[in-house]
């Protein structure tokens, strides 16, 4: 039986999800030029993907989005399991902004005017592993309590 997400968690998929899968539908109908400047800024940051044509990187990068976007918004995807997706493309972007040149201020983290529309996607990082660490905490505080009371009777 799937355990639908705790009230907690809602907000934030909603959220995330819907803000990701957006970003999946409209890269869907990228026209050439915008697709080579998708690509081209992910190649700077990830020279491996020079190896894959602009529009098909951008098609794969929608269609993962509108992926993820729909897991978040999907009760019945476990947290946890959206959470990795999550983190995993959370991660991607944040190290798109540690990479790119000119996003972030000379010997700091802090970013540039051009760097804020990447360092904002850390909240995603944020939640996303937030939701890794949700499902541990609950199940192991409730056993380490239902031990301890046992002990005491004992």
């Amino acid at each position: 039986m799937t355990q639908l997400p705790e009230p907690r968690d809602v907000a934030p998929r909603l959220a995330t999800g819907a803000f990701i899968l957006n970003s999946g539908l409209s890269k869907l109908s990228a026209d050439e030029a915008t697709a080579h400047g998708v690509h081209g800024m992910a190649c700077t940051a990830y020279p491996f993907l020079r190896n894959i044509e602009a529009e098909r990187f951008t098609r794969l990068l929608a269609w993962s989005e509108i992926a993820i976007g729909g897991a978040l918004l999907n009760p019945f995807v476990p947290t946890r399991l959206a959470g990795l997706a999550l983190t995993g493309f959370a991660g991607g972007l944040v190290g798109l902004y540690l990479r790119l040149p000119g996003m972030r201020e000379s010997g700091s983290l802090r970013p540039t005017q051009d760097g804020i529309p990447l360092a904002k996607d850390a909240w995603m990082l944020g939640i996303g592993l937030g939701f890794l660490s949700a499902g541990r905490r609950r199940g192991n505080a409730g056993a380490a309590r239902r031990r301890c009371r046992c002990r005491r009777r004992g």
